[in-house]
């Protein structure tokens, strides 16, 4: 920690030796860094002086890194979320190229680091490599998420994981590079970890943007916008369908690396997604079985907005009927039962994941695991039949 120490000399943000306490955590994964170290870093975090823009990308990155330390580590910290150019309303970028910017760019990383690993080229994450079968199919399944994305965006087309890495180095800024380059913290050092967190990142992009366009959706009916609402929902069906092959993505992780390295993440858990349980919450009010369960003790700031009176697509829908029924309300409906659709098979996905993965053991974060996903799949989506599908079996 020489540079640290020599940074604390002379605390200016820009010149933070980030590479070097990236390396340091790398080597050992962050759950077995040095408390010395961990006492040096926060000490760099009462030193970083100001508030410009690097003073503040300091101190977030300072932030993930010290969460087990300080006492606040989850799944939000453990996939350093607040690095990351998550699609936000506040951005005068579309919300659908603000997830295929990141989307992308998170893949071509991954995707790059199957390569070089396989090529020898680095170190980082030795444990359990897979073999070139393994490697082969997550180029090819981590491609075929990346490119309706970046068709979107003009990438222009891509046959391989160098190539999707090269074109997002071009197309993102750089502050969206370094981001990319922060996030990614494994607790150990197992090699598929590091496809671990960028696929949970990947998810947590699109539910973010799917909040997004079912918040638009939601005030499209209220305007009486009726073909709006439904463009907005059939975008998010889309790319929820579009994001499919990502679970057979993760599920290309071999079962002993993750039971391995997951003995370091208790504390984190999918559960806490707020942008999850939010897209859950837009479509139709929970019931208060539902409110009390551990979902939304897991993200009570979730469950205090729709005790608020979080506004949803059902509500808006069903008051826009009763208001000002549009001549063909066809397509808006359509739109609905295809997202219904969508999300059941994302859960269904996810539960016979999970069974591959943990079988009948606890989840993370302490949670119920498999048992909670097989009772999350009969769900409704929506609560008008008119507007919901049949449970996937």
């Amino acid at each position: 920690m020489d540079e640290l120490t020599a940074w604390l000399a002379d605390p200016d943000p820009v010149t933070f030796p980030y590479a070097q306490v990236l390396a340091g955590f790398h080597r050992t994964g962050k759950h077995f860094v040095a408390d010395r170290t961990l006492q040096w870093l926060a000490m760099a975090r009462d030193a970083v002086p100001g508030t410009s823009t690097a003073a503040d990308r300091l101190v977030r990155w300072l932030d993930v890194l010290l969460d087990k330390w300080d006492g606040r580590y989850d799944y939000r910290s453990y996939l350093a979320l607040r690095l990351l150019a998550i699609p936000t309303a506040g951005s005068t970028t579309p919300y659908l190229e603000q997830r295929d910017r990141l989307v992308a760019g998170l893949l071509g990383d991954v995707l790059g680091f199957e390569h070089d690993a396989a090529d020898g080229r680095t170190e980082f994450l030795p444990q359990m490599r897979p073999g070139a079968d393994i490697v082969a199919k997550r180029h090819r399944l981590g491609l075929k998420v990346a490119v309706p994305a970046l068709a979107r965006l003009g990438g222009g087309p891509v046959t391989t994981g160098l190539e999707l890495r090269a074109t997002m180095r071009r197309l993102l800024t750089d502050d969206e590079i370094q981001s990319i380059a922060l996030s990614i913290l494994p607790v150990y050092v197992s090699h598929d970890e590091y496809l671990f967190i960028r696929v949970l990142q990947i998810f947590e992009t699109t539910f973010a943007m799917l909040v997004l366009e079912l918040r638009a959706g939601v005030a499209a009916l209220d305007a009486g916008a009726w073909t709006a609402a439904a463009d907005r929902v059939t975008v998010a069906a889309q790319v929820l369908t579009e994001s499919a092959p990502t679970f057979s993505l993760l599920a290309t992780m071999q079962v002993e690396s993750f039971r391995t390295f997951r003995r370091f993440t208790e504390g984190a858990s999918a559960i806490q997604s707020r942008n999850y349980r939010l897209l859950e919450s837009l479509c139709r009010l929970p019931d208060d079985e539902r409110l009390s369960s551990a979902a939304f003790d897991n993200t009570p700031e979730v469950r205090d907005e729709v005790l608020a009176g979080l506004r949803t697509l059902e509500q808006a829908y069903t008051e826009a009927v009763g208001r000002n029924p549009p001549p063909d309300a066809e397509p808006a409906v359509a739109a609905f039962r295809t997202f219904a659709a969508a999300v059941r098979r994302w859960r269904q996905t996810h539960y016979r994941l999970a069974v591959r993965m943990i079988g009948d053991r606890t989840g993370t974060g302490y949670t119920e695991g498999t048992p909670y996903l097989s009772e999350v799949r009969k769900i409704p989506v929506f609560l008008r039949p008119d507007l919901d599908v049949p449970p996937v079996s």
